[in-house]
């Protein structure tokens, strides 16, 4: 198993947050999540965002404990990196495909 989070350094909503990736699979980390009580609305695109009162119980549940940067190179280099689409090249995109559709 080859689950990593990192530290809860990441401010929102009130709260500090950690990353959790799989470098193995998104099957991996879904059922490490279900386990740990993550919940799915957590998951976002490649990783869960998990509450630090989380942070402990997945270490303990065996999640590797790595730096940001490490994580962030691991879940690269597993191929399991899918990074956000701006806004406009997503919206053009959107634009071209129903321009196409239509004129097809």
């Amino acid at each position: 198993m080859a689950v990593l989070i990192d530290p809860p350094s990441w401010p929102g909503h009130g709260r500090m947050w950690s990353h959790l990736v799989s470098d193995v699979s998104y099957d991996e980390l879904h059922a490490f999540a279900t386990r740990i009580g993550a919940p799915r609305r957590g998951f976002d695109r490649d990783h869960y965002d998990v509450p630090s009162d989380l942070y402990a119980r997945a270490v303990r549940a065996g999640a590797e404990e790595v730096g940001s940067k490490e994580l962030l190179r691991r879940l690269t280099a597993a191929g399991l990196r899918r990074r956000k689409v701006p806004a406009a090249r997503a919206s053009a995109g959107r634009g071209r495909a129903a321009r196409g559709s239509a004129s097809g």
